[in-house]
């Protein structure tokens, strides 16, 4: 007996692999690329709003306040140097407030702070009370030289606004002063 099962027909096995290479042709051309099309016109921007126009840049100049501003000027000159734990007024400094107070006597409107100041040698309370002191000497000054007493103010910072924070003769010296403000 033959077992007719498992013999296939010739004609039957070339149909078959006819139709597996179709199949395998059909799956290959369905994976290949899309066809090429017209490239596409470049995307318009995105709507942006209208550009914010810049504000116009405003260039701060310095403004001149006054003589006191001018190396060439001898109110330029604002520092008045005491002696250590004196609020004596030396005779080298005379000249300079001379000039501030008639600068002042002939411009009635402007005012001036007199700060003091000491070195670091003392009790916080004694270089604030020394500073004043110093400042209060520089305003009699002016006050006898012509200034109207109401164009003055004093403000005595003690040892807090060191010019020179060394801590030896030289920058001591450089801190016990009065510096005229305006």
């Amino acid at each position: 007996m033959t077992d007719h099962s498992t013999r296939v027909p010739v004609s039957f096995r070339h149909a078959v692999s006819g139709l597996s290479l179709v199949g395998v042709m059909v799956l290959l051309l369905g994976c290949a690329s899309e066809p090429m099309r017209e490239p596409l016109p470049p995307a318009a921007p995105a709507s942006l709003p209208p550009p914010v126009p810049a504000a116009p840049v405003r260039v701060e100049r310095p403004t001149y306040r006054g003589p006191w501003e001018d190396p060439s000027s001898p109110l330029y000159q604002r520092t008045i140097y005491f002696d250590y734990d004196s609020a004596e007024i030396l005779p080298d400094y005379i000249a300079l407030m001379r000039n501030h107070a008639a600068y002042l006597g002939s411009h009635a409107n402007t005012r001036v702070t007199l700060e003091g100041h000491t070195d670091e040698r003392g009790t916080r309370e004694y270089n604030l009370a020394l500073g004043d002191q110093r400042a209060e000497a520089v305003r009699r000054f002016m006050i006898a030289e012509g200034v109207i007493p109401d164009q003055m103010a004093t403000l005595s910072y003690g040892e807090e606004r060191a010019a020179d924070p060394g801590r030896n003769e030289s920058a001591w010296r450089q801190n016990r002063r009065v510096i005229i403000q305006y």
